[in-house]
């Protein structure tokens, strides 16, 4: 008789375009032989872009909660039961949640349901730059409790560890796992001077012109205000023709155009799959790009402004295609880049320094070389996704085995 696999259920926040939705994907669909994993989550934002041809990619067809969605309110509780049911159903041996909504609803419906393990990545975490001091207290208060209740927590970096330990008092070193990120970064070293050339050629960028992209969802906590300020400076210091990249959508759109033009930026909303010819502007917002390997091929240097992050896989992806970086020094942002040899970094809101350290690259392109060569190997030797699989497979063996001896 054929001895049960391990049941694995991933429980995401919502099926958006972003670094956790590839990550539970890789889970789902590449644990070894003796698992089996079911992937679940919730609905997207309206302005956000959709990972359903990730999922399909990868051949994961995952069951959507349609009461989970980003904020708070009453379809929680909808969930909630929904969740329930699903592991009431599958019997997981294994419940592991990923990111703020789905750690809280499912790891409370796997606690009630008696699963033996339950685990949960923080992706990131809301305890800086979010909310009021108040707010943030609550959700500290929270994710303790929750904690509790945690077979592990895992964290992509040590940074991470070190805010949700001894910064924040989540849980106990013994508790925390450190497990990095993995993508699959094939196709941001394959082709890259094909992909440049096209890409170019499609947004109108002229050999000459030094182009800057900043990827991302458009909220608050990205601080694009601070990317449009430190650009204005740029572009006032610099005899170099540059363009902006503004790749993603969200709620700061209107913002960011409002400040295109207090600062005396042309700009306009252009995807190339629209078809037509591209306008010379100064910032082009293009929404959301799934061949995001063609914009890091098309782009000279890579820009991160966030008030806080995590471990964000766009400066993964933007070190597997060779792209100098520069980017605030915040969350686990020191953690994955190789500062002075992949990136440069700036402490957080620092117009001024941002500015700098994009006008030194703008104007030495043996520095941008410099920063970027090494990129590729570093990145395909540090977070490759079959590396995420091995090492989050022998975790998961080790707190089952733990598990059972404790019955």
């Amino acid at each position: 008789m054929q001895e049960r696999k391990i049941r694995v259920l991933h429980i995401l926040n919502r099926f958006n375009l972003g670094g956790p939705t590839y990550y539970a994907v890789y889970l789902t669909r590449f644990l070894p032989e003796d698992f089996e994993a079911v992937l679940i989550g919730g609905v997207k934002d309206e302005q956000e872009g959709t990972s359903e041809y990730v999922t399909a990619q990868y051949g994961v067809d995952p069951i959507l909660i349609k009461s989970m969605h980003r904020s708070i309110g009453f379809n929680d509780f909808k969930a909630y039961k929904e969740i329930r049911s699903i592991i009431k159903q599958y019997k997981p041996d294994i419940v592991h949640t990923h990111a703020a909504k789905a750690g809280f609803l499912g790891r409370m419906a796997a606690y009630r349901c008696g699963v033996k393990v339950i685990v949960h990545t923080f992706h990131g975490h809301v305890f800086d730059k979010y909310f009021n001091a108040s707010k943030s207290n609550f959700y500290q208060f929270l994710e303790r409790f929750l904690a509790k209740i945690s077979t592990a927590i895992i964290a992509l970096s040590d940074k991470q560890r070190y805010d949700l330990v001894e910064k924040y008092r989540i849980c106990s070193k013994e508790k925390i796992q450190v497990i990095p990120l993995g993508l699959d970064l094939a196709k941001y070293v394959e082709n890259k001077e094909q992909k440049r050339l096209m890409f170019r050629k499609s947004y109108n960028f002229a050999d000459d012109e030094v182009v800057i992209g900043i990827v991302g969802r458009l909220a608050p906590i990205k601080n694009h205000t601070l990317f449009m300020q430190a650009m204005q400076k740029v572009k006032s210091a610099t005899t170099k023709r540059i363009r902006l990249l503004i790749v993603g959508d969200g709620e700061e759109h209107a913002h960011i155009e409002s400040m295109c033009r207090q600062l005396n930026f042309t700009f306009a909303n252009y995807n190339s799959q629209q078809g037509g010819e591209c306008p010379q502007v100064d910032v082009i917002f293009t929404s959301w790009i799934k061949e995001v390997d063609e914009v890091y091929a098309g782009i000279d240097i890579v820009a991160l402004t966030s008030l806080n992050e995590g471990t964000p896989g766009s400066l993964i992806e933007a070190q597997a295609a060779n792209k100098p970086i520069v980017a605030t020094r915040v969350g686990g942002v020191a953690d994955i880049v190789k500062e002075g040899n992949t990136a440069l970094l700036v402490e957080s809101e620092n117009v001024e320094e941002f500015a700098q350290k994009t006008l030194s690259l703008v104007e030495d392109e043996g520095l941008r070389q410099e920063l970027s060569q090494n990129g590729s190997q570093y990145a395909l030797d540090s977070y490759g996704y079959r590396q995420l699989v091995q090492n989050m497979a022998q975790l998961y063996r080790r707190l089952l085995i733990k598990s059972e001896s404790s019955r």
